[in-house]
């Protein structure tokens, strides 16, 4: 079946990794994920990943910490996680590299944009890590901003929820969910599709931003194909 998006920047959240552990890695899970990831490599899709920290920390909710060093903290939790999808992408015969904003050569290349993409080119699938490198950025920044650098056609975002909603449908069982929205839908609704930061930058270089449950994660390749899922922000 013919490719909808060639180029996708894939952001997974950290909470998705940890299955029905809600912390930690839970590996069975994270394979699963890889395993659908592979398909869509196999398909010719160039598939680069954007991966949260929140199944191990989260700096915003640290408390009495300098936020700074919270931030630190979450980004090399993000790492954790880098690596722990490269080995699920490995052992399923992928070609994977990890690259990290923040240096750490024994473990994984630093960031460079003309390298990721270069990779994609032949085929690997690229793991960003360390989100931005800068604090008071998430990692849905992040996802926007290497979506820019590698010209992806489309941000995954793939989550716990099945789309975009008016309101949160887990305290609302009337909540009604979106299949398209525009971005000044987004900013001026203020919908938790992305944080503001996020959402401006995607708006500013007219990314689409496809938001889809990881529940299954066959939905990456149906994703990919173009079938109707989730809500579509464009």
């Amino acid at each position: 079946m013919a490719l909808k998006y060639k180029r996708i920047l894939l952001k997974l959240s950290g909470e998705a990794l940890a299955g029905d552990q809600k912390f930690g890695l839970d590996y069975d899970t994270v394979y699963r994920i890889c395993a659908s990831v592979k398909k869509c490599v196999e398909l010719g899709a160039e598939i680069a990943i954007v991966v949260g920290g929140g199944n191990f920390w989260r700096g915003r909710s640290s408390g009495q910490m300098d936020r700074t060093r919270a931030d630190h903290m979450g980004m090399l939790a993000t790492v954790i996680n880098a690596l722990a999808l490269a080995d699920a992408l490995e052992a399923q015969k992928v070609d994977v590299r990890v690259q990290t904003a923040i240096a750490m050569q024994q473990i994984a290349e630093p960031y460079i944009r003309n390298r990721a993409v270069r990779h994609l080119e032949k085929g690997r699938v690229v793991i960003f890590g360390c989100g931005t490198g800068n604090p008071f950025f998430s990692t849905d920044t992040t996802s926007s901003l290497r979506a820019a650098e590698i010209d992806a056609d489309i941000i995954f975002k793939a989550t716990l929820v099945d789309g975009v909603y008016d309101s949160d449908p887990n305290k609302n069982p009337d909540a009604v969910r979106y299949d398209r929205l525009s971005f000044s839908e987004i900013l001026n609704k203020e919908l938790t599709v992305m944080d503001m930061t996020a959402a401006s930058m995607c708006k500013d270089n007219h990314i689409p931003i496809l938001v889809f449950s990881l529940d299954d994660p066959d939905n990456i390749v149906r994703a990919v194909q173009g079938e109707e899922i989730g809500t579509l922000v464009q």
